[in-house]
């Protein structure tokens, strides 16, 4: 089986895409946990954080800029929003391929400082 947000990328499976060039993919997760819950993902395939070496780090600022200007379009900047990137089963990541969540447009519990 491949991987879903491969396919995602390159237009094989239906998502709700909010942005997309050549680098990256963003769109609406299928299973929001905010009212504001967009996934950004490479379209080169990085299973998870640990797989980043320097010759990503262009890529990873692109990812952080990317969820800042989206958060600005989506109304939540002011407001407040989250980032999390999962890497590995026990972080808690799902799909095998490098994500960063953007969450916002609620009170967002859990606070870590």
């Amino acid at each position: 089986m491949g991987c879903l947000f491969c396919a995602i990328a390159k237009g094989e499976i239906p998502a709700q895409i909010v942005y997309k060039d050549e680098d990256l993919v963003a769109f609406k997760d299928i299973n929001p946990q905010s009212p504001v819950h967009i996934l950004i993902i490479p379209r080169r395939h990085i299973a998870n954080l640990t797989d980043l070496d320097e010759a990503d780090t262009e890529l990873a600022g692109k990812m952080i800029l990317l969820a800042g200007k989206l958060a600005r379009e989506m109304d939540i900047a002011e407001s407040g929003y989250r980032l999390v990137i999962n890497s590995g089963r026990e972080g808690g990541q799902v799909v095998q391929h490098l994500h960063l969540h953007l969450l916002g447009g609620r009170q967002l519990g859990g606070q870590l400082g």
